[in-house]
């Protein structure tokens, strides 16, 4: 893809002086990218998924689910490479996902951060099979009345 003149990475370094932009910035941008394609059901492998499930049975603003979950970012001063852990739902095509999910995340951060992305790394670190949610654990009887 490319972009017109005058816009991207050179804007972050100026005479006028410099543009940091935290990985934390580019990697919530990159997580609410890959979580707008049809076919990515969550995101995050492993212990991070049920942290990450833990965190959303909480209480009040406890209970967010972090968009940044499932993802790993490097960024520099021009450039920025991305790590996803994607769960995809049963039935979709993962090279396809794959691809739509890597196209929207380069697009995203490049257009929000005028970075250039480098490489979107993708990993599918489960698939989703409907009716085999987690099902919630039935309170315990009190002991004591």
């Amino acid at each position: 893809m490319e972009r017109p003149s005058g816009t991207g990475a050179s804007e972050l370094v100026t005479q006028q002086g410099r543009t940091k932009i935290a990985d934390g910035v580019v990697a919530k941008i990159a997580g609410m990218a890959a979580r707008e394609i049809g076919g990515v059901h969550d995101m995050g492998a492993g212990m991070s998924r049920t942290f990450g499930s833990v965190r959303g049975r909480l209480p009040g603003g406890m209970g967010r689910q972090s968009m940044t979950q499932g993802v790993a970012v490097q960024v520099g001063e021009k450039q920025a490479a991305v790590d996803l852990d994607l769960i995809v739902e049963y039935g979709s095509s993962i090279p396809d996902l794959a691809t739509a999910v890597r196209d929207n995340v380069i697009n995203e951060i490049e257009h929000m951060c005028g970075l250039d992305v480098v490489e979107v790394n993708i990993a599918v670190a489960d698939i989703h099979v409907p009716g085999e949610e987690e099902a919630e654990p039935e309170p315990a009887e009190p002991r004591v009345r």
